[in-house]
């Protein structure tokens, strides 16, 4: 099946759950609106399945409705970059045998953003779900600035320690936030002439590759990214450009 829809009870029926917040306190009448609110969007069969006071004039919602809407998913283009799989002991004998040294790579929640648990699941030693971190690979020089890092210090750090490949994590995406710190990152970079010398990745929870090639970084890793993932594609991306360049 090429073109799919939403599942809710059965398949294809193009159920969906919707929530959000009005500026109203909660009543009867808040309900209704949310109601007509989601069927001015185009949905149909709307249910307001919850609704309840959060705060002084304010109202939360939760909607079932339905929708008439599909995708073709077979002309959906989303590479990964998660391609390349492989254990740390691989990496470790890959990085050797290709590089012959260590590759150094810092990363930082970058700007205001100090929500740390993504960068340390990669980075810390311990790692994630029984994946270690990077600090305990032989392949790696591991560099984890912290939280709320200034991209100035962010490219400084990178140019003054000669870093093979950095990591930018944002949690906070209020406003677009991050994305305008990713774009702030890449641009400095840019501009100080170092951007073809690092691999470049984001990372966070609402991070997808598509969106990080967009903002011209070389890879972009979100929610439920595992150490090895981002230590692969490093490896292997810094050898194929010493491939490239030789």
């Amino acid at each position: 099946m090429s073109r799919i829809r939403p599942y809710g009870d059965a398949t294809d029926d193009g159920k969906v759950q919707l929530s959000f917040t009005l500026p109203v306190e909660w009543s009867e009448a808040a309900d209704e609106a949310a109601r007509q609110l989601v069927g001015k969007m185009g949905f149909t069969d709307v249910q307001v399945v919850e609704g309840r006071r959060i705060a002084k004039d304010f109202s939360f919602f939760v909607v079932y409705a339905s929708t008439a809407q599909s995708i073709d998913f077979a002309t959906i283009k989303a590479p990964s970059a998660k391609e390349h799989a492989m254990s740390m002991d691989e990496v470790d004998a890959y990085v050797q045998e290709s590089l012959g040294r260590k590759i150094r790579i810092a990363g930082a929640c970058i700007g205001t953003d100090a929500h740390t648990v993504g960068i340390d699941a990669i980075l810390n030693m311990k790692g994630y779900k029984g994946d270690y971190g990077l600090e305990r690979y032989h392949s790696f020089e591991t560099f984890n600035l912290g939280s709320q890092i200034a991209v100035e210090d962010f490219v400084k750090f990178a140019k003054e320690h000669e870093v093979d490949a950095l990591l930018a994590s944002q949690v906070v995406t209020q406003k677009g936030s991050d994305v305008k710190n990713f774009t702030a990152l890449a641009e400095l970079l840019e501009a100080e002439g170092l951007r073809d010398r690092v691999v470049l990745i984001c990372g966070g929870p609402r991070v997808t590759n598509l969106m990080a090639s967009e903002l011209g970084y070389d890879a972009g890793f979100g929610r439920g990214t595992l150490p090895s993932e981002v230590a692969a594609f490093v490896a292997v991306t810094l050898a194929n450009r010493r491939v490239a360049t030789h």
